[in-house]
């Protein structure tokens, strides 16, 4: 027994190693590029540790989250510092294998630009150094247990990502640069403000004041917080960490970022940025139910997605802009996670949590597409944009299957999460409100099937010289096809698991406790046997060892 307990004890320091090395690959390979000079090197340097950061960085990720997701434990790292469960093990997750996967669509874009003269030796440097320093603030938003090094986690990625918008050095991505550092700092103040709040009550009540910052020592303590002081620190937190998400009325900054940016920084943005910014919601939403009940935070999550659906989707209706038109896409499914959010209980924060998943991989497909649109046609305007099929095929096709599978459509993976927000909705009484963001999606299927007809089909210009672009571009597109078909014909089954453990946090139940609720051991009968199976494997191989 003994010699089990000092094998575990050793596997969960060496985890605890893996998760600080996690977050060192990408912040040591920022700085190795900040130190190389641009001028002396070739590109192809840049691009090696570009390379290797990306992948390191995806492998690490999935091997920790497949041992938090198969063991059912978490990893502490830095004593209480960080902290990987199973929610946050969703999140990093998608910021590692979206990144890979941007990250690969990264060189054939920047050489595009670097061969057109849109970029010189200097902002490569610049980008591969502030892409992978991206990635490290994301891991820190993902992977803080502190409160308040969540909060500068979330500030450093609109740091670090206001160099990659202005990357071309133009006057509107100068423009942008500025609208969204200054709006998104703004906003994120609020979320300090929060942050503060929650963690003046916490060390007013806890035996510990100095463990008042770290999340899972307060969480204990939550049935002694003041509940309206919490509501409040609430507030703060929606609209602070609200605006880095894209929240209605805090999201004006984001279409004009992900227009400028490049195009598979768009994609880190809104496939990934956005959800980390959610994440911390969602912990402020964990610690307000458990310290005031459900209706206060509920009821606001469910105005504010609401209300972020409808607006958005008649913004993605009127733009003639692809960038633009995607990144009200991306406010209108930000918005329904906040709605299953606010429909809480299982199936609400399970559907929550797979569209965060579903519309992560979705979205980044979409902005890198529109990277080969660019690189095809130089332009974003729809209006000159046609033919992509003729042009383009592989390119062509692809669009086609994005735009479809991003209206939510069978059988891609966001027919599932959407399809699932409408029954949490009905289940939870709601069926007026589901009639009306019914109405309003269509509003924006209506906008995706305009282009797929106008842009995608039709007679192509003359000017463009036909042929697609490079397999450099197109091989990471073609992997997000398949992993939104494959969750859309079958989510995997440690997907599922993970969902459910992550549902079982933020709920702050155990995953039997979770069954007893209506239609959601439907939704994972398997995940109970495939649990039980689990852990008669590791007891078996604890009995060997």
């Amino acid at each position: 027994t003994h010699g089990t307990e000092r094998l575990g004890g050793a596997h969960q320091m060496d985890l605890s190693t893996l998760v600080i090395i996690l977050m060192a690959v990408p912040l040591c390979a920022c700085l190795l590029m900040a130190l190389i000079p641009s001028r002396a090197v070739p590109r192809s340097v840049f691009e090696t540790v570009h390379i290797l950061s990306i992948a390191s960085v995806c492998a690490l990720a999935v091997y920790l989250v497949v041992e938090v997701m198969s063991s059912g434990n978490s990893i502490n790292a830095l004593g209480l510092w960080f902290h990987m469960d199973a929610l946050g093990s969703v999140f990093v997750a998608l910021i590692g294998v979206i990144g890979c996967l941007t990250g690969f669509y990264s060189l054939a874009y920047v050489r595009h630009d670097a061969d057109c003269g849109n970029m010189n030796s200097s902002q490569i440097k610049q980008y591969y150094s502030f892409f992978s320093l991206f990635i490290f603030t994301m891991l820190l938003v993902a992977l803080s247990n502190n409160i308040i090094m969540m909060w500068a986690a979330i500030e450093a990625t609109t740091l670090s990502t206001a160099f990659l918008v202005g990357t071309y050095n133009s006057k509107l991505s100068l423009e942008a640069t500025w609208k969204y550092v200054i709006v998104c700092t703004a906003g994120v103040a609020f979320g300090l403000y929060g942050t503060v709040l929650v963690y003046a009550n916490a060390a007013d009540i806890m035996p510990d004041p100095t463990l008042a910052a770290f999340w899972t020592e307060l969480l204990p303590y939550a049935s002694q917080f003041d509940g309206f002081l919490i509501e409040i620190a609430f507030v703060f937190a929606v609209i602070g960490f609200g605006t880095k998400a894209g929240l209605f009325p805090m999201h004006t900054w984001l279409p004009d970022a992900h227009s400028e940016a490049p195009s598979p920084v768009s994609a880190l943005l809104s496939g990934v940025l956005l959800k980390c910014a959610m994440l911390v919601i969602i912990r402020f939403y964990i610690l307000t139910i458990q310290v005031d009940g459900s209706f206060f935070p509920q009821t606001l999550m469910l105005i504010v997605g609401a209300l972020s659906i409808v607006v958005a989707a008649f913004a993605v209706y009127s733009q003639d802009d692809l960038k633009r038109k995607l990144a009200y896409s991306s406010c209108e499914n930000i918005g329904v996670v906040a709605l299953c959010l606010g429909f809480g209980g299982p199936l609400g924060v399970a559907a929550a949590l797979l569209h965060c998943v579903m519309h992560g991989f979705t979205k980044a497909l979409m902005f890198c597409i529109s990277g080969n649109i660019l690189m095809k046609y130089g332009t974003r305007d729809l209006k000159k944009i046609k033919g992509v099929l003729r042009v383009a095929p592989v390119t062509g096709v692809l669009m086609a299957i994005g735009f479809i599978a991003l209206a939510g459509f069978p059988p891609f993976a966001m027919f599932l999460s959407e399809t699932l927000t409408f029954i949490a909705g009905i289940v939870d009484g709601y069926l007026w409100l589901v009639i009306i963001i019914g109405l309003a999606l269509t509003v924006v299927i209506a906008a995706f099937v305009h282009v797929i007809t106008s842009a995608v089909m039709g007679d192509a210009p003359k000017q463009i010289k036909k042929g697609d672009v490079g397999p450099l571009a197109l091989v990471p597109e073609i992997a997000m096809v398949c992993v939104i078909l494959w969750f859309g014909v079958a989510i995997p089954q440690p997907v599922l698991n993970g969902i459910e453990s992550a549902t079982a946090i933020v709920l702050q139940e155990d995953t039997d406790v979770l069954h007893n609720a209506p239609l959601f051991k439907d939704l994972f009968a398997a995940t109970e046997q495939a649990g039980n199976q689990s852990n008669a494997d590791h007891a078996s191989t604890s009995l060997e060892q």
